[in-house]
């Protein structure tokens, strides 16, 4: 009697990969070298687009949030930038779901990213500027203004 190895144990994982086969034609069903590179393909394939599915997601919402801000008169970048600023932090997902949804929520949030994205340009090179408070930039915890020394990297 030939001696067994791995008998019932490799059956049974070669029927579960058969299993995941399930669905391939000709050869990538039926033999078994064929079958394991397919599933391990198949398995690579599913774990790339499983990220390509959230990139695809990600660049929809933002072309909705961006289609809904040029109707407005504003860029996508002031926008997020505004809203930066104004400290409010809403996912890309309801920005767009607002945006389409309910476009009186969304001019409201454009009114706000538009008051908080008027922000003076600074300029590195103007030693006068160094101690000017920026309008309207409140500190985090202090509630004083933020001086342009304050933001401006140390020399």
């Amino acid at each position: 009697m030939p001696r067994a190895r791995n008998g019932a144990a490799r059956r049974q994982s070669k029927k579960r990969v058969f299993a995941q086969a399930k669905g391939n034609r000709g050869a990538r069903r039926n033999h078994w070298r064929m079958v394991q590179e397919a599933v391990i393909r198949a398995g690579v394939n599913q774990y790339t687009d499983r990220r390509l599915v959230k990139r695809d997601y990600r660049q929809l919402w933002i072309v909705r949030i961006n289609a809904a801000c040029r109707a407005r008169g504003l860029s996508y970048s002031r926008f997020i930038n505004g809203l930066k600023h104004a400290g409010i932090s809403l996912n890309r997902k309801m920005r767009s779901e607002i945006a389409i949804h309910d476009e009186a929520g969304f001019d409201a949030l454009v009114a706000v990213s538009g008051a908080g994205s008027e922000r003076p340009v600074l300029n590195a090179l103007a030693p006068a500027a160094t101690s000017a408070r920026l309008p309207g930039c409140a500190g985090r915890r202090t509630g004083s203004g933020i001086t342009v020394a304050s933001i401006l990297p140390p020399k």
